[in-house]
């Protein structure tokens, strides 16, 4: 049995030319207007698809923002 013909160094470069990796591409999110990745939930507003949003409070995703109070509301005297 004969060995393999080795590949050439061409024949080889030209096959991995193809296995470059590309960028990914950001989508928006419709509901907060920043970049989500796709399949992926957004951290402002907790959207991932139309009917489906997610709210984790402990890491902040998707909840809604603590509103301070102002000092001169409320009853202290």
């Amino acid at each position: 049995m004969n060995p393999p013909q080795r590949i050439s160094y061409g024949r080889t470069r030209r096959r991995r030319a193809h296995h470059a990796l590309t960028g990914v591409t950001p989508g928006l999110d419709p509901v907060s207007g920043m970049p989500k990745m796709h399949h992926r939930v957004s951290i402002q507003s907790g959207y991932v698809r139309p009917g489906l949003t997610i709210q984790v409070a402990k890491l902040g995703i998707g909840a809604p923002k603590k509103r301070k109070k102002l000092g001169g509301e409320g009853g202290g005297n």
